[in-house]
C-alpha cells in the first residue's frame, strides 16, 4: 500500500540511533528566573477514548515565564550565554542589539529577554503573522521590522542586520556558519522535557510511548529526539513530528532522504510556517523520528476548540500536535500507522502544545 502524501515512517523504526544528551544546568538556570514554574502536564481522558490508547497528556505551554508559548526557554538559556561569552572576553560594555526573525513567539521571547537584562532587540517579522503578535513585540521595547516576504527572507534580512557593530544574532535556525547560539537555543528546551519526566513519576521516570511534536524549522524536535534518544540503556518513545501541509519541510526531506526547502504557503500555523530546516536539527531529524505528518488548518483549528473544551488554552501551532496523532491514529490506514509508531490501547502519549491561544490569534 502506498503511504499518503501527508504521512512518512521511518524504515527500520527507533532504537538503532543515539546522541549526546543536553548539558546539566539548563533546568537550574532556568529555575532561578523570576517567575519560573513548571508548566502543566494536563491528564485529558476523553482524548484517550477517542484515540483508543491507554493515556493522553498534553504539556501546557500557554504561560511559560510570563509569555504565552515555550520559547522563552530557548531564548533565555542563549541569551544568557550570549552575554557571559561577552563578559569574559570584553567585560560588561554597551548594550548589545539581538536581532532575529520571527513568526511571532520567538521574537517576543528575545524581545522580553533583552528588555529584561539592559539589552536592545530588533525582530523581522515576515508576512502572515497576525498584527497582534507584532505588536506584542514592539510593546517589549524592540525595533520591529516587517518583511514582505516567508519567514526565509526574514531570516536573511536579520542576519544582514546583525553585521552592524555592536548587533548579535539570536536565530532559532542553524545553517553553516552560524549553529552555535541555535544549539544553545536548542539547550534551552531541554527544561520542557525534564519537566515532563519528573511529573510523569518515578523514580526512575516513567517513559511515554509517544511524544508528538509541532515543527518549523526543527529546533523543538531536535531537542525533543536529544532527551529521548541520549539514553541507550532504556526504549524511548516513538517521537513523531507534526507540520501545516503548506509548509511540510521536514517531512518532504524525510521522503527525500536529504533536506529540502519547500516553498511556503499560507496557515494560520504562523510559526510553523518555515521552508528549510535548521542544519543543526536536520541530522537528529533524520536518524531520530519515527515519523512525520502534516495537517490542515482545518484540522489544527478543530484541535484547538476540542482542547479549549477539555480546559487548555492552545493555539493554531499547539493543537497541531492533537490533529497529528488524531490523523496518525485514526481514519483509514491507521492500523498500519499505528503499528510503525508501536501504539496500542494501553499506551501513554504526550501531546507538546507549544504556544496557548493567545500567542498568535487566527480567525478574526
Amino acid at each position: 500500500m502506498t503511504d499518503p502524501s501527508w504521512w512518512y515512517a521511518r524504515p527500520g523504526g527507533r532504537g538503532d540511533w543515539t546522541c549526546p544528551p543536553a548539558p546539566d544546568g539548563v533546568r537550574g538556570f532556568h529555575a532561578s528566573l523570576d517567575g519560573y514554574a513548571p508548566t502543566p502536564l494536563t491528564e485529558l481522558p476523553p482524548l484517550a477514548g477517542e484515540l483508543g490508547v491507554g493515556r493522553v497528556y498534553v504539556k501546557d505551554e500557554s504561560s511559560r515565564l510570563g509569555l504565552p508559548a515555550f520559547k522563552a526557554l530557548g531564548a533565555s538559556w542563549a541569551v544568557h550565554r550570549v552575554l557571559a561569552e561577552r563578559r569574559r572576553r570584553d567585560g560588561e560594555g554597551a548594550p548589545l542589539t539581538l536581532v532575529t526573525a520571527t513568526d511571532g513567539n520567538h521574537g517576543r521571547a528575545v524581545a522580553r529577554t533583552a528588555r529584561l537584562l539592559g539589552q536592545r532587540a530588533r525582530v523581522f517579522v515576515p508576512r502572515g503573522v497576525h498584527p497582534a503578535a507584532a505588536s506584542a513585540i514592539a510593546a517589549e521595547g524592540a525595533e520591529v521590522t516587517p518583511v514582505a516576504g516567508p519567514y526565509d527572507e526574514a531570516v536573511r534580512r536579520a542576519a544582514g542586520a546583525a553585521r552592524a557593530p555592536g548587533a548579535v544574532l539570536v536565530q532559532d535556525t542553524a545553517w553553516p556558519g552560524y549553529e552555535r547560539i541555535p544549539a544553545w537555543i536548542v539547550e534551552g528546551y531541554s527544561t520542557l522535557f525534564a519537566e515532563i519526566d519528573a511529573q510523569l513519576g518515578g523514580p526512575p521516570p516513567s517513559r511515554p510511548d509517544l511524544v508528538a511534536v509541532p515543527v518549523g524549522v526543527g529546533s523543538l524536535a531536535q531537542a525533543a529526539v536529544t532527551h529521548y534518544r541520549s539514553r541507550p540503556a532504556a526504549p524511548g518513545p516513538a517521537l513523531l513530528s507534526v507540520e501545516p501541509e503548506a509548509a511540510a519541510c521536514v517531512l518532504a526531506g524525510l521522503v527525500r532522504g536529504e533536506p529540502v526547502t519547500v516553498a511556503t504557503g499560507e496557515t494560520a500555523m504562523a510559526g510553523l510556517n518555515c521552508g528549510t530546516p535548521s542544519s543543526i536539527a536536520w541530522p537528529h531529524l533524520r536518524r531520530g523520528l519515527d515519523a512525520a505528518v502534516a495537517v490542515t488548518d482545518a484540522d489544527s483549528a478543530r484541535a484547538a476548540r476540542d482542547l479549549a473544551a477539555l480546559g487548555v488554552s492552545s493555539g493554531p501551532c499547539g493543537a497541531a500536535s492533537l490533529a497529528g496523532v488524531r490523523a496518525a491514529l485514526t481514519g483509514a490506514g491507521a492500523r498500519r500507522r499505528r503499528t510503525a509508531l508501536g501504539v496500542g490501547g494501553s499506551s501513554t502519549l504526550v501531546l507538546l502544545s507549544t504556544e496557548g491561544a493567545a500567542a498568535n490569534p487566527y480567525g478574526d
